[in-house]
Formats: structure tokens, sequence, C-alpha cells
């Protein structure tokens, strides 16, 4: 990377397209946190004591932070990742140890009028540290030391923010998976936490229903989908080999079968999931013969996902009851339909729906949505700003918005893999990744296809630390890119 700046060929080579869309999707939010905010009786729109007002301030800090971001020079950002990463690290601890309780959690540090949230300037910290432990010469996806580092890097910010109390901020790092696989790890991992997911929502839906009088319809289900999985994966190893086929389905479905007929037609019914952990076990058995047998570590490999499978089973009540936070455990309830909540959780999701849908597919216009003066709809400059919008600009207004979204992302992964450089372009993904989780989620949240875990719309949302952090994460990528347009 060139260390001297030539301002002249900078600025020529910054992707401009990038940032009109930034600063529009800044100036959207700063006038619909007005908008959100507004009250009848005293609205000025530069008003810096007003929401709107304050957001105006932090604008301005984003926009002089991106100025002098793109004047550093570019290598200074891969210098600075480990460090920087140490320091956020301790910040996130200190603040864990005296930040006051705002709202719940601890993840605020409180300096007189002003307030930060470390946890927003992690997301960046730790995108350029995995961006440059990934772009390593010594880095290796097969190798098992390399890995548990690189989920190290991962899981240090996420633990320390899930012990703020700040669950949604900390699940955002998962969008870190994404690119991990895009630089070449097996999809083994993402496959099994597809399967894990889908574990804990069957045990919670389906949980406190009966099949029979002696089987749990959640037990029933999970260990079901457990055995299909195992039993795909061994036939997958096995391909062409018949009799394995034909030892593995048999050995599954037929008894199940039968199990199910005994239920239904006698008197002398038992437990189903007994007979399936067995046959589970046998599943886990054979594997390990064939494993041993052809002195290969896949089958052995199915075995333990078998095991794991299992014990998450039976830790999905632990880990409800004792891991997340009552209002946690209400809001996914509520979103699975176990739990009816129209004062709470429920009331919030309902009144998204209602102010989105009563805006109709022109909206009722800036500053005319009932359900946004009204404050019906809670956090609705924050989480839920995205109501606002769908009130006064509509479905059109609303899909128009998610096209620039789109088009950010898009524009993101092509500048990524035009970088020449392996630090800078999965620092790029890093980016594109971040903003995509969090747009999935808040939007889904809104919608109601989501638990309400609380967390921004990259560039709408108030908030000076989101803000200034997401500016950050984008204009670092803007300045790698423009250092490598100068260079090619």
């Amino acid at each position: 990377m060139n260390s001297k700046i030539n301002p002249i060929s900078l600025w020529k080579a910054v992707d401009i397209q990038t940032i009109v869309i930034y600063l529009f999707l800044v100036i959207v939010g700063w006038l619909t946190v007005f908008s959100a905010s507004y009250n009848y009786d005293s609205a000025v729109l530069f008003d810096l004591n007003s929401t709107a007002g304050k957001q105006l301030i932090w604008i301005a800090v984003s926009l002089v932070t991106a100025f002098f971001i793109l004047l550093i020079d570019a290598k200074f950002y891969y210098y600075l990742s480990y460090n920087g990463y140490i320091i956020v690290m301790f910040l996130l601890l200190l603040t864990l140890l005296i930040a006051p309780e705002i709202k719940g959690s601890r993840s605020w540090l409180v300096f007189g009028p002003f307030s930060i949230q470390p946890a927003e300037f992690a997301k960046f910290i730790t995108a350029l540290t995995l961006a440059r432990y990934l772009s390593d010469y010594g880095f290796n996806t097969r190798h098992p030391g390399s890995i548990a580092i690189l989920f190290a890097l991962l899981l240090i910010p996420m633990g320390l923010i899930f012990l703020q109390k700040e669950s949604g901020t900390a699940l955002v790092f998962l969008a870190f998976l994404l690119v991990f696989f895009r630089e070449g790890m097996s999809g083994v991992l993402l496959f099994a936490g597809a399967c894990f997911l889908s574990y804990f929502v069957l045990g919670l839906r389906f949980g406190e229903q009966t099949l029979w009088e002696h089987t749990s319809l959640g037990n029933f289900s999970v260990l079901l989908l457990i055995a299909l999985v195992v039993s795909g994966l061994l036939l997958r190893y096995h391909k062409k080999d018949n009799k394995a086929w034909l030892i593995v389905l048999l050995g599954n479905v037929l008894p199940v079968m039968a199990a199910l007929i005994w239920n239904r037609f006698t008197k002398w019914g038992f437990d189903i999931a007994l007979l399936q952990l067995a046959l589970l076990g046998l599943s886990v058995v054979y594997a390990l013969y064939q494993s041993i047998r052809h002195n290969s570590r896949n089958p052995a490999l199915i075995a333990l996902f078998a095991l794991l499978s299992v014990a998450f089973l039976y830790g999905i009540d632990y880990t409800f009851d004792r891991v997340l936070q009552p209002h946690q455990q209400t809001r996914i309830l509520v979103l699975l339909g176990t739990m009816d909540d129209p004062s709470g959780v429920g009331y919030n999701i309902n009144q998204a729906k209602i102010s989105i849908g009563s805006g109709g597919f022109w909206g009722k216009g800036f500053l005319n949505g009932t359900q946004t003066k009204l404050k019906y709809v809670p956090e609705q400059d924050t989480d839920f700003i995205f109501c606002t919008i769908g009130e006064e600009f509509g479905f059109a207004g609303s899909v128009f918005l998610l096209l620039v979204y789109g088009y950010l992302l898009v524009r993101l992964i092509f500048m990524a893999d035009r970088q020449h450089f392996a630090f800078a372009r999965i620092y790029g993904y890093c980016v594109a990744s971040l903003l995509f989780v969090h747009l999935l989620v808040n939007v889904g949240m809104v919608l109601g296809l989501m638990p309400v875990i609380g967390i921004p719309l990259p560039f709408l949302s108030y908030g000076g630390s989101a803000l200034l952090g997401f500016t950050i994460l984008l204009f670092i990528f803007l300045r790698l890119d423009a250092d490598n347009m100068r260079r090619h």
C-alpha cells in the first residue's frame, strides 16, 4: 500500500456511489427521526435539544470522522486491527463492570450528557481483526488450531456483549459466519447450526403438547428430525452400498412405524421417544463401527453430531429457562404462537404491523402518520423506525428503501470482489454481512417474522453510537477500496 497520499487521486478513487447512498440513508434517517418524535406544539427541525437535533449533531460528527478516515493511510487499518481489538475488548469489559443499568442492560459508558455504547464499535474492530487473521499466510481453514483461534476472536466480543445483557447485538456478530464460509470454510458448521435452530424451534413450539399420553410431541418431532438427518448423512457416506441403505432405513423407519401403530391400537402404550433414543444409539454404534472399519473420521463425526443433537434437545428447557431473560422468553413464545401477550411484546408487534399496514400503498405523507404521532408504536425512532417509513411513505416507500439497501449491499460485494488484497476483500465481505444481518433482523422483527431483539436499522435509527459505528465500518472499507483503485 502506498504511504504517500495524493489528495486528487484519492478523491477520484473513492467510490462516489456508495457515499451518495450513505448520505441518502442518513438524511432519510434524520427526517424520519424528526417525524417519529414530532410534536405539534413544538416542532423545530434544527432544535439541537430535540431528538432530531441530537441526531443531527451525531451526523455531523460522523461526517467529520468519515472525512478523516479517508485521509488516513490505508495500511494504518491493517495495523490497527489487533491493537484496536485489545483496546475495545478492554472497553467492553470495563463497561460490564462500571456501566449503570439502563433498560435492563449495562452497555453504556456515560460521560456527563453524552453516552457511548462500545458494543457498536466492537463490530468494525472485530471485522478488521477477523479480516487480518483470515488473510494471514499462516491461516489454514483445515487446521483445527487456526479455526479455534478464529472462533475465539469472534466469541470473545460476543460473550462480553451478551453478559451486558445485549443479546441482540451479540447475535449480530454471527453475521461473520457468512464471511468464514465465503473464504472457504466447510459448510458443516452452518448445516449443524441450521439443524440446532430447527431443534430449538420444534422443541419449544411443541414441547407442551403430547402425541399420546406417554409421548411429548416436541421430543418426538425433534428426535425424528435427528434420525432423518443422521440417516441421510450415513447414506450419503455409503452412497452406492445397498446393504448399508437397507440397514439404515429399515433400522430407523420400521421400529418407529410399528411403535406408532402399537400406541394407536393398544392400551399398553409407551414413550416412543425412548425407542427413538435407542435407535439413535444403535446408529451411533453403527457409525463408529464404520469409522473403525474404514479408518475414516466422517462416520465418527456423524456419531458425534448425533450425540450433540440429543444433548442439545434435552438442554433446550434449561437454556430457555436459565439462560434467556424473561422478556426474551416472552418474545420467542409470542413469535412461535404458543403465548398470547396482547399488552406486552405482542402489543409492540401488533402496533408495528398496524402502523405499516395503515400506510397503504402510497402512505399518509411526511409528518402525517397517526400511529406515529399518537406514540402507539414503541421505540419508533430507534428499533422500530421502519414503522414510521411504512406509515408515512407506504408500501412504495418501504420497497424503495429496501431496494436502496439492496443496491448498497450489491455494491459492497462488487467492491469486495475487485480487491487485490485479501485483507481488504475479507473486510468488505464483513461490512456487507453485518449490514445485511442488521437489515434482515430489524425489518423481520418489525414485520413480526423474527423475535424482537432490539437492533438498529443501519444509518436510519436514532443513536449516536450506532450511526458513528456504522459510518466507521463503511468508510474504512471505502478507504481500502480507494487505495486498491489507485494502485490498480
